[in-house]
């Protein structure tokens, strides 16, 4: 008998064909192609593992897990609306976030930044744009990476000031001028997370004065509570589109009498990277005091800013208030302010009857003759107080409950405060606010000039305070204040051991609460009381993410 020969085969490249599913059940065309797509992945990457993302303490219920940020992005409105003076900008990330790089920037929102910084892979119209402008961002900014040789250069974003490293703060000037634009702030990496911008302005219009702002992530609807076009007021509305897509904005302004109606107010276009000012009285058919301002998008988004100036008041942002809801707080009342001018709206259709609290040295209560405010629907409602030696019991904060639980309205609230000194006053604007939750940052504050209020509003409350070193030196430092319940507490010693610069607030809640929380920055120049308030909102820094599980069921399907 012969021997076989035996030859090695030639090996060839096998040609991939799809498994034939018909026979399985479940197995439909959609459920084909997808086990089809992961065999060729299979064949051409090797096999992956699905894995779920690691389990926390926190994850006990096994459906989800919390992850840091990876990019945070702010907008800050246009710097001067009807003054002159100087604005500075202070940007700042507390420490704790993972990994060991990131970055951080502010730069004016024009058409250019904004496509620089949201897509930093588009090619840049002039090559000699790779190379970064003096005060840019540092390799690695969100504006993207110089090219490679032989490609396009990706766009650079212009920054104004860049931030190089967590638990320090950085400032600069903004650009101070009429037409300057609205800026916007963003990092990522392991300054991503808390990461916060503030912007003050120093003015002389008619006197001394200081507006301050915290800047806003973009969003679809804000609310703004006493706003005015009265004779003795000059309020501005700003628009900014910090994203690469156009916005359409509408303007709802409430009165005393209800719903004012302009076709000015609506459909206002504001371009990608563009910014808007619009005077307010533009828009009211004549004067009308104690607005309520309601700013929402019909497509795309911006952040907002209403800038008030009050002849012999002196000027200041209002702050957004927090969305409509049932009960609202408004934090921040300074101890020596002599009067407080309340204003409440809603949109509703029904009417809202609230209770009026303060916030005393021994929790809650109600002032005399001031004890309910009522507000029709769709309407604005205000109150007005005064405060003197005799009845003031420091710094406090307002709130408003409903006198019945079973007609709960959801309402906004502003404040406007007016402080005194030698027959010269300055207003501020405070508003409905929102509690600090697990941490909070406010990134301007000076040695010898800041003020740190914090409420605890349903239950005794325990925080963190940390103030970091200041821009140009300083010692950080940290200490645990407890707050009671229906009080407002006037944090003492909070200045970091020889500060120099701009100095960050960080609130951290450790148990109790919810606190509500505002810093107050004040000067006196010229005998005139200047001040300015922000309030600590949540910074977001981690977001919950669905658990991951290696499931058969999702490709195949089940009918």
């Amino acid at each position: 008998m012969k021997k076989p020969t035996l030859k090695a085969p030639k090996l060839k490249a096998p040609k991939f064909k799809a498994p034939d599913l018909s026979g399985v059940a479940g197995g439909s065309r959609t459920g084909q192609s997808l086990l089809a797509g992961v065999a060729v992945l299979g064949l051409v990457f090797g096999v992956a593992e699905l894995r779920s993302p690691a389990t926390t303490a926190a994850d006990t219920g096994g459906g989800r897990t919390t992850a840091q940020v990876e990019r945070t992005a702010l907008v800050c409105p246009p710097p001067m609306q009807g003054v002159t003076g100087s604005t500075s900008l202070t940007l700042f990330s507390p420490e704790g976030g993972t990994g060991s790089t990131g970055t951080g920037l502010i730069a004016n929102a024009s058409a250019a930044n904004v496509i620089a910084a949201q897509n930093p892979g588009q090619p840049a119209a002039d090559p000699a744009a790779s190379a970064a402008p003096s005060g840019a961002a540092p390799s690695g900014q969100p504006s993207g990476a110089p090219a490679a040789a032989g490609q396009s250069a990706a766009p650079v974003v212009d920054a104004l000031i860049s931030l190089a490293k967590p638990g320090v703060p950085v400032t600069g000037p903004a650009n101070n001028s009429d037409t300057a634009p609205g800026t916007f702030a963003a990092a990522t990496g392991n300054l991503a997370p808390g990461f916060t911008a503030t912007q003050v302005t120093t003015s002389e219009n008619g006197g001394t004065s200081l507006s301050g702002a915290d800047c806003v992530p973009s969003g679809t609807s804000f609310w703004f509570a006493g706003a005015s076009t009265g004779p003795n007021r000059v309020d501005y509305v700003t628009l900014v589109n910090a994203d690469t897509l156009p916005a359409v904005v509408d303007l709802k302004m409430y009165g005393e009498k209800g719903l004012i109606d302009n076709e000015l107010a609506t459909g206002i276009a504001v371009a990608p990277g563009q910014s808007q000012t619009l005077l307010l009285s533009s828009l009211t058919k004549g004067p009308v005091d104690d607005l309520a301002l309601h700013v929402v998008t019909r497509s795309g988004r911006i952040g907002a800013g209403v800038h008030a100036i009050d002849t012999g008041k002196g000027t200041d942002w209002l702050e957004p208030s927090a969305d409509p809801a049932p009960s609202v707080t408004v934090p921040g009342i300074p101890g020596d302010v002599t009067t407080a001018h309340l204003v409440v709206a809603t949109d509703s259709a029904d009417d809202a009857d609230l209770k009026v609290q303060l916030s005393g040295k021994n929790g809650w209560f109600t002032p005399a003759g001031k004890e309910s405010i009522h507000v029709k629907a769709g309407m604005t409602a205000v109150l007005d107080f005064q405060f003197t030696a005799e009845t003031r019991e420091g710094a406090s904060a307002i709130r408003l409950t409903p006198t019945s639980p079973d007609h709960p309205t959801p309402v906004v609230a502003g404040l406007r405060v007016d402080r005194e000194n030698k027959g010269k006053t300055e207003a501020a604007w405070l508003s409905g606010g929102s509690p600090v939750g697990a941490r909070a940052s406010v990134a301007d504050n000076r040695a010898g000039q800041t003020e740190l209020l914090l409420t605890a509003v349903d239950a005794d409350a325990k925080v963190r305070v940390t103030s970091s070193a200041g821009a140009n030196g300083g010692t950080p430092g940290s200490k645990d204040v407890d707050v009671p319940v229906g009080t407002t507490v006037t944090v003492e010693g909070i200045d970091p051991a020889g500060a120099n610069g701009p100095y960050a607030l960080t609130v951290q809640t450790v148990s109790g609460g919810p606190v509500l929380a505002a810093r107050q920055l004040s000067a006196v120049t010229k005998d005139v009381p200047t001040f300015t308030t922000q309030q600590f909102r949540d910074d977001h820094a981690t977001v919950e993410v669905p658990r991951v599980a290696a499931d058969p069921g999702v490709v195949l399907g089940t009918r």
